[in-house]
């Protein structure tokens, strides 16, 4: 593969990425503050409802990035020079061939693993967090 089409690469996951990851913790901090109350510090926040944020995080992240995620897919899997002008052309064959839609290929199965994926997730990095501040890191 030639350096052409991996920049055009990396270029569509930094635009796949960016907006992904502000939606993914947004709503994971949306989320903590909704089910901690108003009383309840988000630091004691149950195991169950960590989960919950964290995979609705997840669900929020895909629906945002999949068509992002598609259009990385088919420039990583094609022939090289399949698409010479990258992203564009990616787009264009697409709603030529598939309309609205194809962006969204596989988009069940992602589903289906972002909620225990990312509830997981988070819930580790909540308790590595609380076991750090048990001895004060």
């Amino acid at each position: 593969m030639s350096v052409i089409p991996l920049t055009q690469i990396y270029i569509t996951i930094n635009f796949l990425d960016i907006p992904a990851c502000g939606t993914y913790l947004s709503v994971y901090e949306l989320l903590k503050k909704k089910f901690a109350g108003e009383n309840e510090e988000r630091k004691t926040l149950s195991p169950f409802a960590t989960l919950a944020a964290g995979g609705f995080a997840g669900i929020a992240r895909w629906l945002i990035c999949i068509p992002a995620d598609v259009i990385k897919s088919r420039l990583q899997t094609a022939p090289e020079g399949k698409y010479p002008g990258g992203m564009r052309d990616v787009i264009r064959e697409i709603l030529q061939h598939e309309g609205p839609p194809g962006f969204f290929r596989g988009f069940g199965p992602v589903l289906l693993r972002a909620f225990p994926a990312n509830a997981a997730s988070f819930l580790g990095l909540e308790l590595t967090l609380s076991l750090f501040r048990q001895v004060h890191i």
